[in-house]
């Protein structure tokens, strides 16, 4: 079995690469994080023309019809670039969501939208920090109206769209489609480890909703997004990893001490070969899962956790390393290190802690030997 990217789909990730290496270099991310912007809008718009807001929505959408192999190649690449725009929030979150329980006057009225990149969406679960679970839910869905707040949410102060976990007058969650420019609606900004992308709060009052899916399927619907999600993200933290790893074996390779280059020495030998073998590790886990996504297999909520975990875990080690074996100078504003540690710490938890989907992965190990 070859469980590669074949070879048109390596020419994506080609094209991507060279896109993104001309349209958003790291100083891209820099100017987001350091100015008032929220996110690059002509990278946004970018990454419409191109195609990839659309990747694996069907033709009669407006996407592109390709398959989540092709769009986790892209994820990787968003990566890779730390590429400052709400990427993952709209095309993992929203219009997956869409694509697995909207009805089909729902995907027509939004999913366009979303793949042009006029429209920008996000999924809103949370409500306080800590571990989110069904019980834990308070915002309420009743006659057609929606009250409650959640934070934070992804890209919350700049999407339009938002898919809403809430609860029914019978105690059932439920998932609810909420314009976020109509009324009923506060969208406030919320600072972030990382301020090159969004996180905000949402606060609806009476604010006009529509179920997305069954009545009491919420709860259902929201696990086996985020297991979709999940596997997308470890793509875009597996690219991250990939580029911090490299870019700290070229510093190792050119800084020199006592006349030699540090990369020589035995210690941080033995540093650089960890981080590689958590990228390796990511990387086959990550490949499994987007085998499942694509085929829609029975093992995917079991590859989403594995990929999740071991994907988080190898972006976090390596920019980590990356700020260690710098040294002096890897902590300093100057150089780039803090954005991939920034991002791998945001990335860490956007879907849930990678120890919440370690005791995921557990459970579901679990079951599926019962």
């Amino acid at each position: 079995m070859n469980l590669d990217f074949s070879e048109e789909q390596k020419l994506l990730a080609k094209t991507a690469r060279d896109y993104l290496a001309d349209h958003s270099p790291l100083s891209v991310c820099r100017e987001v994080l350091e100015s008032s912007e929220r996110y690059k809008e002509e990278l946004w718009k970018g990454a419409a023309e191109m195609g990839w807001l659309g990747t694996a929505v069907p033709e009669e959408y407006g996407g592109a019809g390709f398959t989540h192999l092709e769009l986790a190649v892209v994820a990787e690449e968003i990566g890779r670039a730390l590429a400052p725009i709400p990427f993952s929030s709209s095309v993992y979150l929203a219009s997956e969501a869409l694509l697995l329980a909207g009805k089909a006057e729902q995907k027509s009225a939004y999913l366009p939208r979303l793949v042009s990149g006029e429209l920008i969406g996000t999924l809103a679960v949370a409500e306080r920090a800590g571990q989110t679970t069904e019980a834990s839910i308070e915002t309420t869905f009743a006659r057609g109206v929606l009250n409650g707040t959640k934070a934070p949410v992804p890209d919350g102060d700049i999407a339009g769209l938002a898919v809403v976990a809430a609860r029914e007058p019978s105690g059932a969650a439920t998932l609810v489609l909420v314009d976020l420019s109509g009324p009923g609606v506060e969208q406030t900004a919320l600072e972030s480890i990382d301020p090159s992308r969004c996180l905000g709060q949402l606060t609806f009052t009476d604010a006009p909703a529509e179920l997305l899916g069954g009545s009491g399927e919420g709860w259902a619907l929201i696990e086996r997004i985020q297991d979709r999600a999940a596997v997308l993200l470890a793509f875009e933290q597996l690219g991250g990893a990939e580029r911090a790893f490299e870019i700290t074996r070229e510093y190792a390779m050119g800084r020199y001490a006592f006349g030699r280059p540090i990369a020589s020495f035995q210690a941080l030998k033995h540093r650089m070969a960890d981080v590689w073998a958590a990228l390796q590790l990511a990387r086959s886990n990550c490949y499994f899962g987007a085998y499942a996504l694509s085929n829609a297999a029975d093992e995917l909520p079991v590859a989403a956790c594995a990929a999740r975990v071991s994907a988080s875990e190898a972006f976090e080690l390596a920019s980590q390393e990356m700020i260690q074996i710098h040294g002096g100078v890897g902590y300093t504003w100057e150089y780039d290190c803090h954005l991939f540690y920034r991002r791998a710490k945001l990335q860490a938890v956007t879907l849930g802690s990678p120890s919440a989907w370690k005791e995921k992965l557990i459970q579901r190990l679990e079951e599926s030997q019962a």
